[in-house]
């Protein structure tokens, strides 16, 4: 069995290139950090740094041990939270991440301030999904979801859909446009796996959504505003997305006339956690807030 203290002083050693920066990292007296060294490669039965007067750095054995050993002690790191009473770590789709999350997680704080979150993460949306299914998060906030077994998920929200263009474009002075019309446009795509294109084709019909002229796929939905800013072509996205542009005249958006377009977001949690986990008063505060929003809209 791996000692993980071991462990730790040889990423350490790795990434300082130096056993007395090492110990100073760690806290240790550099003796500690060469015997944990010293009894980790004969644990392993190879050698894993190599030592001059210069430094130190990693053998091939050791590069290839390298990954293994971040990992356990992220498992380590992992498997420390996970006991906290309080634990509350969230992982988010990018949208959600990056424009919903930090607003929702400060209301959430100010109602209940002993359970603020120790860490979420950002990411694709099957790559969020993947992290819940793991453990490494404990509610996972996507842009869609499919019923999985051990797991419960809720809506929490109904996000429009709108048609972006910048200003100087031929539809910047109105503010619908049709559904045939689209089909006429260079269209922009943005991050992949966050279910726009089934949206769209429920919406539109999956005959006009597959004549839909669409280009570069950028990634990001930031992309995508720059290159539609930049006049490179139009763009469907989150309304919340691009508010603060369209506030201040950089982006217009437009809604399809006949075809409301609406994303629903959704809150999902391991169906173990008791009603008072943080995750779970984390998703019903998602829940009551956008209720209230709904009704004073």
């Amino acid at each position: 069995m791996l000692d993980l203290a071991q462990v730790r002083s040889f990423v350490a050693v790795v990434a300082c290139g130096s056993f007395h920066e090492a110990a100073k990292r760690l806290g240790l007296a550099q003796p500690t950090v060469s015997q944990h060294i010293r009894k980790l490669e004969e644990a392993l039965g190879t050698g894993l740094v190599a030592r001059s007067n210069a430094g130190c750095w990693a053998l091939p054995k050791g590069l290839a041990f390298l990954p293994h050993a971040k990992r356990l002690l992220q498992a380590e790191e992992q498997a420390r939270i996970s006991v906290q009473p309080d634990r509350l770590v969230i992982g988010a789709a990018s949208n959600i991440g990056i424009y919903l999350l930090p607003p929702a997680v400060k209301g959430f704080c100010e109602v209940y301030p002993t359970a603020k979150p120790v860490g979420w993460s950002i990411g694709p949306n099957p790559t969020v999904i993947e992290r819940l299914q793991h453990g490494e998060v404990d509610i996972a906030l996507t842009e869609w979801w499919t019923e999985t077994d051990g797991f419960q998920a809720f809506c929490w929200r109904h996000e429009p859909l709108v048609v972006i263009v910048p200003p100087g474009h031929a539809w910047a002075g109105r503010s619908v446009v049709n559904p045939e019309e689209l089909t006429d446009q260079p269209m922009i795509g943005g991050e992949a796996g966050t279910g726009t294109g089934r949206v769209l084709a429920q919406a539109l019909g999956a005959e006009l959504a597959r004549r839909l002229k669409i280009g570069p796929v950028l990634g990001s939905t930031e992309a995508v505003k720059r290159a539609v800013m930049a006049g490179l072509g139009i763009s469907i996205v989150l309304h919340a997305t691009v508010a603060e542009e369209v506030a201040a005249g950089l982006l217009v958006a437009l809604t399809v006339a006949d075809a409301p377009m609406t994303k629903a977001l959704w809150a999902a949690t391991p169906s173990s956690l008791p009603i008072a986990a943080p995750a779970r008063l984390f998703g019903a505060h998602l829940a009551r807030n956008e209720a209230v929003t709904s009704l004073s809209s």
